[in-house]
């Protein structure tokens, strides 16, 4: 279904200037909400950015969960924009934020090739978890646990279906199981680095590792050396973060 409606994209016409001017109007649009500084003006900004998607539910209803499942990175990516700009200390950095949104929209999420489909992944996780631990940093254990492990299922199903992944349920469930399982071990020691929480770093610096090197065995590029050396970063990335890590500071 996702595929179809890429075909129905228009490529050039008025069509295509109108497409691309509500793509840039959107950004904008939700730059202006949240500089109102009002919560119910950001408020309408996370409904512009779910109801961007209206496309979802404009099949039967069956179609409906396989839908959600294909737009769930854009969703991801849309919302954490919008609770980035929420953050920011300043108009220029959530001007900087609307900018990178609009690239999103109009580079990265309509590519369709496996590496460009690796990289949407990637970004859907990295902004999901961030966002979810700064705008929810003392939410409760069990919704922290649900929502990150419902945010690895999802980007990983993402990327597996780039490479029509026979056991890409699987391997999405055991994503979703670790990043769920993870918060719920650290959860008595939530930590920060600056703006990133330490299951931030953890699972982006694993889910990085093993993506690559996924990406490159799957295209016949990966060798016994560069297959030790992925796997020597991620280990020493883990273990810095566990060797200098303040254990008695308790966060949550």
């Amino acid at each position: 279904m996702d595929e179809v409606l890429r075909r129905l994209r228009p490529t050039k016409g008025f069509s295509f200037l109108v497409h691309y001017s509500l793509l840039i109007a959107l950004p904008l649009i939700i730059f202006a909400l949240v500089r109102l500084n009002q919560s119910q003006f950001t408020q309408l900004a996370i409904a512009l950015v779910i109801l961007s998607k209206w496309r979802i539910f404009a099949v039967r209803p069956r179609f409906w969960p396989a839908n959600i499942r294909a737009n769930a990175v854009d969703l991801m990516v849309g919302v954490s924009i919008v609770v980035f700009m929420m953050h920011a200390n300043s108009a220029w950095v959530q001007l900087g934020w609307a900018v990178a949104y609009a690239v999103w929209l109009i580079y990265i999420k309509p590519a369709n090739f496996s590496l460009a489909v690796s990289l949407q992944a990637g970004i859907a996780q990295l902004s999901g978890l961030s966002a979810l631990y700064l705008a929810w940093p003392n939410g409760p254990l069990y919704g922290l646990t649900l929502i990150t492990g419902l945010i690895c299922f999802l980007t990983a199903r993402h990327f597996f279906d780039a490479f029509d992944e026979s056991y890409s349920r699987l391997l999405s469930y055991l994503w979703g199981y670790f990043g769920a399982a993870l918060v719920w071990l650290l959860s008595h020691w939530l930590l920060y680095y600056g703006v990133f929480s330490q299951p931030t770093v953890i699972l982006t610096a694993i889910g990085y590792g093993v993506g690559a090197i996924y990406y490159l065995d799957h295209n016949d590029k990966l060798s016994k050396s560069l297959r030790r050396q992925l796997i020597s970063v991620m280990l020493l990335i883990v273990l810095i973060i566990i060797v200098f890590s303040d254990w008695g500071s308790k966060v949550v």
